[in-house]
């Protein structure tokens, strides 16, 4: 494990606070952004319930990058529409919140284990916008994004969880946002869960229960299991994130535990702090 680093500019900028939860979603289709769905019903519930934070950083699954963690450093994150092939409406989506720049750059610090590098590029993918715009509708929360590493093991995603944990004493909220089963290449429209998709679901669902991530980080312990649910593990590294930057002091709690498109996990799970 990397020892977090203690950054002086970053806990004079930020007033303390409450411990902030952590919140991961299974983001699933750009279409739940413009539709009346029960996860983007759940999403507008959630977002009723959570404090308001002083920033959020979101962790998604559609910003990877190779032997470097990038962060977002943009004083206007643009709204990026990346997707094909979707209604003309998806498209119109805006999602016009101010970044962090700051913040962000003090994030880049304290990341600098972790290769961290500045970017004023990219801005909020549809990971990040499509959920947002449910948890916080006005859009009047400073929000800034942090790559991830595909070249790096699964563990290497706990380590960087960790790293962030500090910055929920100071007000951020920490969000990630993929899915727990994503395998695109095994939908079938209409059709009944896989028993892969429902096996690693509920297989990630106890462990992270018990706290053992180290199951959860181990390549080899979940097998083939993990490669039919991940054909590509850029989906559940934001969940790894989230784990990351919990403690034994976090209550546990699962929400739109649902496979849909037979291949697609659509489990969130927040983690809040145990009341005093």
């Amino acid at each position: 494990m990397i020892a977090p680093t203690t950054l002086t500019h970053l806990r004079d900028g930020l007033n303390s606070s409450d411990r902030m939860p952590l919140v991961f979603l299974g983001h699933g289709s750009p279409m739940n952004a413009i539709e009346d769905t029960q996860f983007s019903r759940a999403w507008s519930k959630l977002g009723d319930s959570l404090p308001r934070p002083q920033a959020i950083l979101v962790v998604s699954a559609h910003w990877m990058t190779r032997g470097t963690t990038l962060v977002d450093v943009s004083e206007v994150p643009r709204t990026i529409h990346d997707f094909y092939g979707f209604p003309q409406a998806l498209y119109d989506q805006q999602y016009p919140a101010h970044g962090a720049p700051a913040l962000a750059r003090e994030v880049k610090t304290l990341l600098a284990s972790h290769h961290a590098e500045e970017d004023d590029t990219w801005g909020l993918d549809h990971g990040a916008w499509t959920v947002l715009k449910f948890l916080y509708p006005e859009a009047d929360v400073p929000v800034f994004q942090v790559s991830v590493d595909m070249s790096r093991g699964l563990a290497h995603q706990l380590e960087i969880g960790r790293t962030l944990s500090q910055l929920r004493d100071r007000g951020v909220l920490i969000i990630g946002s993929g899915n727990i089963v994503h395998n695109l290449r095994a939908m079938r429209p209409g059709g009944k869960p896989h028993d892969f998709a429902l096996e690693f679901d509920t297989l990630f669902a106890e462990k992270l229960e018990e706290r053992d991530l180290a199951t959860l980080a181990d390549r080899a312990k979940l097998g083939t299991l993990l490669t039919q649910s991940h054909p590509s593990i850029d989906h559940y590294l934001p969940a790894l994130t989230i784990a990351g930057a919990a403690d034994a002091k976090d209550d546990l709690r699962f929400m739109t535990n649902a496979i849909e498109l037979g291949s697609v996990s659509m489990r969130s799970f927040i983690f809040t702090p145990t009341a005093a």
